[in-house]
């Protein structure tokens, strides 16, 4: 946090090197952010360019964040995802769009890993965009209600209830996998010879 606070009062100022700063500091996190939701690295990479590209407009115009840069970059990052997928012929939409599934490591078991996945698969398929975009940026990237409302443009208490109906939808999505992944075991069981 006292990181960003120098980050930002340098950038602020126009110092090269915390500009320089401020990218090597929050381009991977954005850049995994982005990736997350439309699961094409070119496209990831140039969103976090023009996320940078805005920053410094934006600083040069006397304007940028005054605190909290972290939410400000993400914010931007956001409206730029949004604008770009709205405007894309070739790309999906952004129902559609996959999310980063190999962010395990090696050490992760197969249930831990089979499970994780069945998650992120009920992210993408059965939430909204505001409920997957809320869920990614509340426990993923671990922004708080109010930074949250503040980066997709809604109040507290509407990205309370968004985070709600998604917990619950997701919550239906992963009972219904469950029960459906146990009558598949049994079946299996069941045909087997013994």
């Amino acid at each position: 946090m006292e990181s960003d606070i120098m980050l930002l009062a340098g950038a602020r100022k126009l110092n090269g090197d915390a500009l320089i700063g401020v990218f090597d500091f929050y381009s991977p996190a954005l850049y995994k952010y982005v990736f997350r939701l439309c699961n094409n690295a070119l496209m990831a990479d140039q969103i976090v360019g023009d996320v940078f590209a805005k920053l410094c407009e934006h600083l040069l115009a006397g304007g940028g964040p005054r605190a909290n840069l972290r939410s400000y970059l993400y914010e931007i990052a956001y409206h730029l995802l949004v604008d770009k997928v709205s405007r894309s012929h070739r790309t999906a939409p952004i129902e559609v769009v996959g999310l980063y599934t190999n962010a395990y490591s090696i050490d992760v078991s197969a249930e831990d890993r089979s499970l994780y996945e069945t998650v992120l698969r009920a992210i993408m398929n059965d939430l909204t965009d505001d409920q997957r975009h809320v869920i990614i940026l509340r426990f993923i990237e671990g922004f708080s209600v109010k930074e949250t409302a503040a980066i997709i443009g809604k109040k507290v208490g509407n990205v309370k209830v968004i985070q709600n109906r998604a917990i619950a939808a997701l919550r239906k999505a992963l009972d219904y996998q469950v029960v459906e992944t146990n009558a598949i075991s049994f079946m299996i069981r069941s045909l087997s010879p013994t």
